[in-house]
């Protein structure tokens, strides 16, 4: 990995790491005693969902959908197709979608509606990263890792043509880098 292509460190992974177990923290308390199901969003989430599942104390499923609204733009385009559905029904399911940022918030109020679609018990959103100045859609997130301000990110489960996720930090990724594909 090339750290010169790679902008300012915007999130260490000690504070990844801290308020991820914060955020675990506070979903066990609010889901003692209910039917949790943590719906993953593929593939930018994976990393987030892998480490708040390990931090939860109470028994949950997780399920994952892939939706596709960027493809290798910077920017959503607001079409949103969904590439994998869940796996299993989440009828009368506490359903807890997890995303690893909230931009513009179309994807997401999109996601939203098709699931409350399906009789979820109850619905709810934690996202590791928001962007409040972008949003274009209210969203309500009930559970928020960070916000940041209006750059493009990378790392920790985000990625720019499918790269950077594996680093175990957020980094700004300055405009005019391109990855060479």
């Amino acid at each position: 990995m090339d750290q010169a292509s790679i902008g300012e460190v915007l999130i260490s992974s000690d504070d990844l790491e801290r308020r991820v177990r914060e955020l675990g923290t506070e979903i066990s308390r609010d889901y003692r005693d209910k039917d949790l199901v943590m719906v993953g969003v593929l593939r930018g989430a994976v990393v987030f969902i892998a480490d708040l599942l390990r931090s939860l104390e109470v028994p949950c499923e997780i399920d994952f959908m892939a939706v596709s609204s960027y493809g290798s733009s910077r920017d959503s385009s607001g079409v949103v197709r969904i590439l994998k559905d869940l796996d299993d029904p989440i009828t009368g399911r506490d359903v807890l979608i997890v995303e690893d940022i909230v931009d513009s918030g179309l994807t997401l109020n999109y996601l939203m509606r098709n699931l409350r679609a399906r009789d979820p018990s109850s619905i709810e959103v934690c996202s590791l990263l928001t962007k409040p100045e972008r949003r274009r859609v209210d969203i309500p997130i009930r559970y928020t890792g960070f916000e940041i301000p209006n750059t493009f990110v990378v790392g920790y489960g985000l990625d720019f043509a499918q790269r950077y996720r594996n680093l175990d930090y957020v980094a700004v990724l300055p405009e005019d880098t391109v990855p060479t594909l």
